[in-house]
C-alpha cells in the first residue's frame, strides 16, 4: 500500500483517456464529455489510433506518443486489452489508472491466466495503482474533475462518498444534486482489486476538505486494515455506512456482485460499531443522514426541542424520539416565562412547543430565537404543517435569515420539516440554500437527529476508561493451550463439558462438575458418590443439542430414577438417531437454579472478521443475527458492559429480575475472560455455552461445546482487531537497581498516565510538547491510551510504589504512516527518575519493535534545549541534525 500514490489519485495534474471515442454511448466518449464539461485545468489527452481528434481535442495514437507522463489514466477498453494497457502505462510512468471494464476476474488470456491477476501484477511491478475494475470512475468537484461514466456531475462540498456499487453512486448523485448537496470526492471502487476502503479512509480521514465520509459496502477484503483505518478516521469525522446483504439472500447477491467473502450481517454490524462508524439501514436513512451531515455542527448534547404549528406531527416526532432512545428537552421556568409573552395563552407550556395553527413568520422566528438564546436544548426541530393563516415560504425565509445571524448557530443544530408538496417544496429548497437540514416527514427529521446522537454516543464509548479485571481472576494460557494441543493430538475436534473444564477454569470460568458414565450402572455409582439430585445427559459427538432429542433428564433423586432415566435416554436416542455414536452418559450434580437465570454465550469464526462473541437468551433455537448481540474481541470490561447493555436494550437478553439474577460485573468479567481465552488459543474454532447459569456473582457453564480447527491457524491475521501484545512485556533493571516493567500501554492506564503527565516538571513538559501547554483533557488522554496496536505503539515503564500500586515512570510512543515507511517517536521520563537509564531502555525497545515490524525509518524531533535526548539518540545510532530555522534537533535511524 502506498499513500504517496494516493496523493496523485486525489490531486492529478494531467489525465489520459485510453480508448477515447467519438462514437456516442461508448465509455471513451462519455468519459471525454464529462472531463471536458468540467473545469479541470490540466491537460486532457485522448489516446486512440482511430481518430486524429476526439471531441475536438488532439488525440495520440498510442500511450508512448503522449507528450508527458499522465498522473491519471482512464482505461475505457474491453477487458481483454486491459492487462497490456496497464503494463504499458506503468512502464511509461503513469501513477494511477481507473479501469471501467467488468468481468476481468472471470476472463483469461490465451495462456489461461486470469486477466485481473495479470493487470494487478503489471501495476504492482512498476508501482502504479489501480481503481476498479468495474469502476464507474471518480469525481473531484473541487478540482473540476469528472473522470467517470456518470450521467451528471457532483457539486463541490465537504462530504466524501465511496461505493462498491456504480448504481448506488448514480442514485446518490441524482438525489444530492436535487438537494444542492456537494462532495469533496465521489469514488466508485468497483471490484477493489488494488485501491480499497482502508487506504481511502486513511486519506479522507486526514483530508481537510472532507468533513464526513459515506460508504456503501457489499463486502470487506482486508478486515484488519479496514477496521484500523475506520477507527482512526472516525475519531476525526463521522463515517456513515450502508451495507448490503442484511438477509441471507441479499448476502448471496452481494457476493455475486463483488466476488468478496460473505460474512454474518450481525458481525459486520458489530465491526462498524467497534470502529466508531454509524450504520444506516437503507438509502432513505442515508439521504437523511447526508443532509444532516452536510449542514450540521457536532452535537454538544442530546436534548431535542420541537417547535410546531400542529399537535399531530409533533406527537409523531416525539414518539419517534422516545422510542429511539432520545432525550426530549425540558423547558426551565425562565424559558416558559419568555414563551408566555410570545405565544397565545393556550400554548402547550412544555416540549413540544405548540405555537398554534395560526402562527405567522414573526411568531416562528421569535420562538426559535428564544430557544436558541436559552440553554434548554442542543437541537431544535421546527415543524410546519400547511395553513391558510401562515405563508410557509415567508416563514422559511425569515427563519433561515434569523438562524444565519444567531451567535449560537454553531452550537445549536436546527432541523426542519415542512410538510406538504407544492408550497412546502419551495420552502424546503429555501432551507437547502440556507444550509439548514430539511426533511419531508417529522419521523425522518428525528431519525436523522438520532443518527447524530448515535454517532456522539459511539465516540464517547471509544473514549471510556475500562475498569480492570479483578486480580484474582486467573489467566493461564499455557495450561489451556496444552490441554487443547493434547486433544488435537488425539484427533479430537469437539470437546464437551467434561473435556473442557480444565481449559475454562484456566481462565476463571466455572463449569459444573461433570462425569462420564459408560453404562447406566456406572451412572448410578457416580450419582451415589457426588450426591443427589443429579442430571443425566446423552454423550454423543453426533448430537449437539441434547434436549432436542430428549437426551436430558433432570432432578433425579435416587439410584432407581437414574437407572430408569439412563435406559429411557438410550432407548429414545437409539430410535430417533440410529446412526449416532452414543459413547455413554454425562452425570452432573444438579445446579441450584432457584432464583437464577439461564443465558447463552457463544463464539463463532466469521469468514470475514474472524472470531466473534455472541450473547443472548438460552435455548437451542438460536439465530445469531436476530437472537444475539455480537462483539469482536478483544473485549475489556467497558466493551463487555456495553455489550450487555445493548443486549438488554434490544431485548436479546431479558433481565427477569430474579433474586439471584444477572449481575453486571460478573457478566462482564465472564465475557472479558472468554475474549482472552479466544485470543490466546488459536486452536478454538467455536464455543457454545448453553446454558450459562447466572446466579448473581456466581456464573456457571452448565453445558459446553468447544470445536477445534482442523488445521493450524495463522494467529497473526486471525483477529480483526490487534489484541494487546502481551509477548512484548519485559522486566528491566534501572541503574539504581529498581525493577521496572516495560510494556505496551492499555486503555485502563488512563488515570495513571494522566498522573504521570501531570508529574512532569514545567521544563520537561516544555521539552516534551515543544512549548507551554495546559494539562491533558480526558479526550486527549483517551487518544493516547486507547491505541490501535496494528498501526501505532506506545511503551510505558511502570514500577511498584510504596502503596503497592503501579506508578508510570516513563512513556515512549511512535505511530507509523499507512505505508509502514516511517515512524515518528516521542518520549518522556518522570522528572524524579531521570538519569537512571530509563530513556535508553525505552528507546532501545522501540527500535527493536519497529525493526521487527519491518518499518524503514524511525525519526524524532526535540528542542535545542534537550541536548541529553539528542546525545542518547546519537549513542544508539541515530543520525542527528540541527534545523537552525525551526530551532529543532532531528533524529533519524534507518531500520533496514
Amino acid at each position: 500500500m502506498s499513500q504517496r500514490t494516493l496523493n496523485t489519485l486525489f490531486k492529478p495534474q494531467s489525465v489520459a483517456i485510453i480508448g477515447a471515442s467519438n462514437r456516442e454511448k461508448r465509455a471513451g466518449n462519455v468519459v471525454m464529455r464529462n472531463l471536458l464539461a468540467g473545469s479541470f485545468s490540466g491537460p486532457i489527452m485522448p489516446v486512440t489510433p482511430k481518430y486524429q481528434a476526439v471531441l475536438g481535442v488532439l488525440a495520440y495514437p498510442s500511450i508512448e506518443a503522449l507528450p508527458l507522463k499522465p498522473d491519471l489514466a482512464i482505461i475505457c477498453t474491453a477487458a481483454q486489452k486491459v492487462p497490456a494497457i496497464v503494463e504499458t502505462l506503468a512502464q511509461f510512468g503513469c501513477k494511477v489508472a481507473i479501469i471501467h471494464a467488468s468481468g476481468m476476474g472471470q476472463e483469461f488470456n490465451d495462456e489461461g491466466v486470469n486477466l485481473l491477476t495479470l493487470a494487478r501484477q503489471h501495476a504492482k511491478r512498476y508501482g502504479m495503482r489501480l481503481l476498479g475494475p468495474n469502476s464507474l470512475g471518480m469525481m473531484l468537484p473541487n478540482l473540476g474533475l469528472n473522470a467517470s461514466l456518470a450521467h451528471t456531475t457532483a457539486l463541490p462540498g465537504k462530504i466524501a462518498f465511496v461505493s462498491q456499487s456504480a448504481a448506488i453512486c448514480t442514485t446518490v448523485l441524482d438525489w444530492a444534486n436535487n438537494k444542492g448537496i456537494g462532495f469533496s470526492s465521489f469514488i466508485s471502487l468497483g471490484d477493489a482489486t488494488d485501491i480499497d476502503f482502508d487506504e481511502l479512509l486513511d486519506f479522507l480521514g486526514r483530508d481537510g476538505r472532507t468533513n464526513a465520509i459515506l460508504l456503501y459496502i457489499d463486502s470487506i477484503n482486508e478486515k484488519r486494515h479496514f477496521l484500523s483505518a475506520a477507527r482512526a478516521a472516525s475519531r476525526n469525522k463521522p463515517i456513515l455506512v450502508i451495507k448490503s446483504g442484511r438477509s441471507l439472500e441479499g448476502t448471496t447477491a452481494a457476493k455475486l456482485h463483488t466476488g468478496g467473502l460473505t460474512g454474518s450481517d450481525a458481525v459486520y454490524e458489530a465491526a462498524f460499531r467497534r470502529a466508531g462508524m454509524l450504520r444506516v439501514n437503507d438509502l432513505i436513512e442515508l439521504f437523511a443522514a447526508v443532509e444532516t451531515l452536510a449542514h450540521s455542527a457536532p452535537l454538544q448534547g442530546e436534548r431535542l426541542a420541537i417547535v410546531t404549528n400542529g399537535g399531530g406531527p409533533a406527537v409523531l416526532a416525539l414518539d419517534q424520539l422516545m422510542l429511539g432512545g432520545g432525550k426530549s428537552a425540558q423547558l426551565d421556568n425562565d424559558t416558559v416565562a419568555g414563551l408566555n409573552k410570545l405565544l397565545p395563552s393556550i400554548w402547550s407550556r412544555q416540549n413540544p412547543i405548540d405555537i398554534g395553527g395560526d402562527a405567522d413568520a414573526s411568531r416562528y422566528v421569535d420562538t426559535v430565537k428564544l430557544m436558541m438564546d436559552s440553554d434548554t436544548a442542543d437541537a431544535i426541530l421546527v415543524l410546519h404543517s400547511p395553513s391558510a393563516l401562515g405563508d410557509s415560504i415567508e416563514i422559511a425565509d425569515k427563519l433561515a435569515a434569523m438562524v444565519a445571524q444567531h451567535p449560537n448557530r454553531n452550537r445549536i443544530n436546527i432541523l426542519t420539516n415542512w410538510s406538504g408538496e407544492d408550497s412546502a417544496y419551495l420552502a424546503r429548497k429555501q432551507f437547502n440554500r440556507a444550509g439548514i437540514p430539511t426533511y419531508r416527514t417529522p419521523e425522518g427529521a428525528v431519525g436523522a437527529f438520532m443518527h447524530m446522537v448515535e454517532y456522539r454516543r459511539n465516540q464517547k464509548l471509544l473514549q471510556e476508561v475500562p475498569q480492570s479485571i479483578p486480580d484474582n481472576i486467573p489467566t493461564d494460557t499455557e495450561l489451556a493451550n496444552n490441554a487443547l494441543n493434547h486433544a488435537q493430538s488425539e484427533g479430537k475436534r469437539i470437546l464437551e463439558t467434561h473435556e473442557s473444564q480444565a481449559i475454562l477454569s484456566a481462565y476463571g470460568l466455572k463449569t459444573i462438575d461433570t462425569y462420564v458414565a459408560r453404562t447406566p450402572q456406572d451412572a448410578v455409582t457416580i450419582a451415589d458418590k457426588i450426591g443427589y439430585p443429579v442430571a443425566l445427559k446423552v454423550q454423543s459427538p453426533d448430537i449437539h443439542h441434547k434436549s432436542d432429542v430428549h437426551g436430558v433428564m433432570l432432578n433425579l433423586n435416587s439410584a432407581d430414577e437414574v437407572l430408569h432415566a439412563a435406559a429411557s435416554i438410550i432407548e429414545r436416542v437409539s430410535s430417533t438417531h440410529p446412526d449416532a455414536n452414543v459413547e455413554g452418559l454425562i452425570v452432573q450434580k444438579m445446579a441450584l437454579t432457584a432464583g437464577a437465570q439461564e443465558i447463552r454465550v457463544a463464539v463463532t469464526t466469521d469468514p470475514v472478521f474472524g472470531p466473534a462473541i455472541l450473547l443472548g437468551e438460552g435455548g437451542s433455537e438460536w439465530e445469531p443475527s436476530t437472537d444475539a448481540v455480537v462483539a469482536l474481541p478483544p473485549l475489556n470490561m467497558t466493551l463487555a458492559r456495553y455489550m450487555v447493555i445493548q443486549a438488554l436494550k434490544t431485548k436479546k437478553l431479558r433481565d427477569r429480575h430474579l433474586p439471584l439474577g444477572l449481575d453486571m460485573h460478573a457478566l462482564c468479567v465472564m465475557l472479558t475472560q472468554i475474549s482472552h481465552l479466544v485470543i490466546d488459543c488459536p486452536a478454538i474454532a467455536s464455543i457454545d455455552l448453553n446454558p450459562v447459569l447466572c446466579a448473581g456473582k456466581d456464573v456457571t457453564m452448565l453445558d459446553v461445546n468447544i470445536q477445534l480447527h482442523d488445521n493450524p491457524v495463522d494467529n497473526a491475521t486471525r483477529l480483526a482487531i490487534s489484541p494487546y501484545p502481551k509477548e512484548l512485556e519485559q522486566i528491566a533493571k534501572l541503574k539504581n537497581g529498581q525493577d521496572v516493567m516495560l510494556r505496551p500501554i492499555l486503555p485502563e492506564d488512563e488515570p495513571k498516565h494522566l498522573a504521570f503527565d501531570n508529574s512532569l516538571s514545567d521544563e520537561d513538559r516544555y521539552k516534551r510538547y515543544f512549548g507551554v501547554r495546559s494539562k491533558m483533557t480526558h479526550e486527549e488522554m483517551a487518544v493516547l491510551t486507547q491505541i490501535d496496536y496494528a498501526r501505532e505503539m506506545a511503551f510505558i515503564a511502570t514500577a511498584k510504589g510504596d502503596d503497592g500500586e503501579d506508578i508510570t515512570l516513563g512513556a515512549i510512543r511512535a505511530s507509523i504512516d499507512p505505508d509502514n515507511t516511517e515512524a515518528e517517536f516521542a518520549m518522556a521520563v518522570r522528572s524524579d527518575h531521570q538519569g537512571q537509564g530509563l530513556g535508553k531502555l525505552m528507546l532501545e525497545k522501540l527500535i527493536k519493535y519497529y525493526k521487527d515490524n519491518d518499518t524503514e525509518v524511525l525519526t524524532g524531533f526535540t528542542m535545542f534545549e534537550n541536548r541529553s535526548m539528542a546525545n542518547l539518540a546519537k549513542r544508539l545510532g541515530f543520525t542527528v541534525t540541527f534545523d537552525m530555522e525551526e530551532h529543532l534537533i532531528k533524529m533519524d535511524m534507518s531500520l533496514k
